[in-house]
């Protein structure tokens, strides 16, 4: 999918700027560390651009296409799942982005899984201090 593969040179390249036209603006933002979904174009955007700092040698692994029900409105919608590995203070993820499209083929809703749980909380107290640097929390 194009949108996909845009998405991912974006996030590679940790280019913020060609991530804005990717995304719907009523986009929803799933995270490991908050049960309610980021949301909104502004939203997703900042908190991108606090993953791309927070975020050591990240790289894409791999990928599947499909389609999945989203959370949202609870429809079937074209999707696909990026792989990925990282590190947040020298602790290894593995990790996964589930992106769903809408019918103009942006991202209308992102999900992002990641193990094991010691890095999910090292991810989630970087993230924090991100946002609330960033003056978005």
């Amino acid at each position: 999918m194009e949108t996909a593969e845009r998405f991912r040179a974006a996030v590679e390249k940790r280019d913020l700027t060609a991530l804005e036209d990717l995304f719907t603006e009523d986009v929803r933002l799933y995270s490991p560390v908050k049960f309610t979904p980021f949301e909104g174009r502004p939203m997703v955007l900042g908190l991108f651009g606090v993953l791309l700092r927070v975020f050591e040698d990240f790289r894409y692994v791999g990928g599947f296409e499909g389609a999945a029900e989203t959370s949202a409105d609870g429809e079937e919608a074209p999707a696909e799942v990026l792989l990925f590995r990282a590190a947040v203070d020298g602790r290894e993820i593995h990790g996964i982005d589930l992106l769903h499209f809408d019918s103009a083929g942006r991202i209308k809703e992102f999900t992002v899984m990641v193990r094991p749980q010691s890095a999910v909380q090292a991810l989630g107290q970087a993230v924090l201090a991100g946002l609330v640097a960033d003056g978005l929390a």
